[in-house]
């Protein structure tokens, strides 16, 4: 019988999953449930060690000899900190240790009870990673302990290797071995280039995952924010996967008229029904990029969670967007196509791909009355070709969304963060270096947040400011549950009546007010002219309110 304890169970069942056999166990209470459900399981090779110092050096021993990584595991307090000697060499060595240590309940700690200091990041830079479990009390908890001791264990052969730190706060009761059998669990693997030479275990895994790929019918690719730089991503997975489902957004990049991406695919998931979402959900889903702007993607990727969810990461990180990932694939596209992809043509079904083309190519662009949504799409539907345009975070990189891209232009936006700050000032940087012309659709909160970096520099004539003034912070105006009544409602969407007028005239800007849709098709023409000598601004003053019922309506429409 294994301990009751979900964090203990998650650990056990994984450390065999990934292939760890070798355990160094030393005494004591706190730790005696984690002591005992590795013991009790014949797949672990078990060494008793009673010093901590010594452990630790033994186990280095051990992983030396196998040449595969090693678990040390103790009690709370003072014992975790006797592994520091052999944790040190184990980094400069880089030999893969797995630091196990038992601890008490947050709560506790710095509270005189016995055996107890803090556990959190004990080893400081000398671990590759180091991990603090939840007890496991709800469903999130179980998925972040899977997500985190996927992390840490993955860490500890990632590269040159090392050792790694997994903190397991227990609460009492300690001892109660009731559980028959340990959990199926996700287990998180990586594939990377730098194990392709000299790893007959890489090239396994590398078999394995075509014949998934090979199996799939209901192919997925989702694609996030995307450099400039990398940006012909997207045409090689076109000629990769022609039978896969392509989604991207703006901040992915564009190519071609003819391209099968899909981009529209927000208003098109908020058109399904409980019914028809089965038939829309991917076997196999491959990301890769970074922020994904869209909730209703990942509230239908998380609600539908694909069998198998493949991350192409440059770094190797562990990215679980949607709570089912299994594979990290280390390095860019164009690294994997003639290993892993180079059969990839075959895979999946072309009838999943035009379900979804034919039912994007039936959703039609919409149309709003005067509000923040029509400004843009009016601007957008104006812009020339060939120019640079940057989206602010909330409402205008939403809105955006919704229309059409000008062709050849260049998407950027802060969604490292996601925060309004900053949206301006980095900008008008990126203009003062390009060549093109650059459009700024932004929010007003965002703007008076940074407008001080419009008297920093001189303004470049290539720059264009849209900027959309509903007086607050209009995204939070439609968020469900929102109590719109309530006296803080004006202190959560920062509420204002302030002008941009006084500060862009003095800052050397061209400036016009709109407050119409006839005012709004007199004045974009200018503000979309390559021929303007002066840098320019356009404030839209819209209602808060009614660009929040259009925006709703037009989604219960679809």
């Amino acid at each position: 019988m294994y301990s009751d304890k979900p964090n203990i169970l998650q650990l056990v069942a994984l450390l065999k999953t990934h292939g760890i056999r070798q355990v160094v166990l030393c005494p004591g209470s706190r730790n005696a449930a984690i002591v005992h459900s590795l013991a009790v399981d014949a797949d672990f090779v078990c060494h008793r060690v009673t010093d901590e110092r010594s452990a630790g050096f033994y186990a280095i021993g051990l992983a030396l000899s196998t040449q595969s990584p090693v678990a040390v595991c103790c009690t709370s307090g003072s014992a975790v900190v006797n592994l520091f000697p052999a944790v040190t060499e184990a980094y400069y060595q880089g030999v893969p240790l797995v630091l196990i240590t038992a601890d008490r309940p947050e709560a506790w700690i710095g509270q005189m009870d016995g055996q107890t200091m803090p556990q959190r990041s004990v080893f400081g830079s000398l671990v590759h990673s180091s991990v603090y479990l939840p007890e496991g009390k709800d469903e999130e908890e179980l998925w972040h302990i899977n997500r985190l001791i996927n992390e840490a264990l993955l860490a500890a052969t990632h590269h040159a290797g090392g050792p790694v730190h997994i903190n397991v706060p227990l609460s009492e009761p300690l001892f109660n071995f009731t559980t028959k059998q340990l959990p199926k669990v996700r287990t998180i693997r990586r594939l990377s280039l730098s194990a392709l030479s000299d790893s007959s275990g890489a090239n396994n895994l590398i078999r394995q995952l075509k014949q998934i790929g090979a199996q799939a019918k209901r192919i997925m690719i989702l694609v996030g924010q995307l450099p400039p730089s990398q940006r012909q991503t997207l045409q090689l997975l076109e000629a990769l996967l022609p039978k896969a489902v392509l989604l991207k957004e703006h901040l992915s990049g564009q190519i071609d008229s003819t391209s099968e991406f899909i981009d529209n695919f927000d208003a098109l998931l908020a058109g399904l029904n409980y019914m028809e979402a089965n038939d829309y959900c991917p076997d196999l889903l491959i990301t890769l990029g970074g922020h994904i702007v869209s909730k209703r993607i990942k509230q239908f990727v998380r609600s539908y969670k694909p069998r198998e969810h493949w991350h192409l990461s440059p770094r190797g990180e562990v990215v679980d967007l949607f709570g089912g990932l299994t594979l990290v694939i280390e390095g860019e596209l164009k690294n994997w196509e003639g290993c892993l992809f180079d059969e990839a043509i075959h895979w999946g079904d072309s009838s999943y791909r035009q379900l979804w083309q034919e039912h994007s190519s039936r959703l039609t662009q919409p149309q709003f009355l005067y509000s923040a949504m029509q400004a843009v799409g009016s601007l957008l539907a104006l812009m020339p070709n060939g120019c640079a345009i940057h989206l602010a975070n909330s409402s205008a990189v939403r809105h955006a969304q919704l229309y059409p891209l000008p062709h050849d232009t260049e998407v950027l936006c802060n969604r490292g963060i996601n925060g309004i700050e900053g949206s301006l000032s980095a900008a008008l940087g990126y203009a003062k270096a390009s060549e093109r012309t650059n459009f700024i659709i932004i929010g007003d909160l965002s703007f008076f947040y940074d407008m001080n970096v419009l008297g920093a520099d001189k303004v470049g004539e290539n720059v264009r400011i849209l900027l959309l003034n509903n007086s607050g912070g209009g995204i939070f105006r439609g968020l469900r549950g929102m109590p719109h009544d309530a006296p803080s409602f004006g202190s959560i969407m920062g509420a204002h009546g302030q002008s941009a007028k006084a500060w862009a005239e003095d800052c050397g800007l061209v400036y016009h007010a709109v407050r119409s849709s006839e005012e709004l098709e007199q004045v974009l023409p200018a503000l979309c002219s390559e021929e303007a000598s002066s840098p320019l601004v356009v404030e839209v003053f819209t209602s808060m309110d009614e660009d929040t019922e259009l925006l709703q309506a037009y989604y219960q429409q679809l």
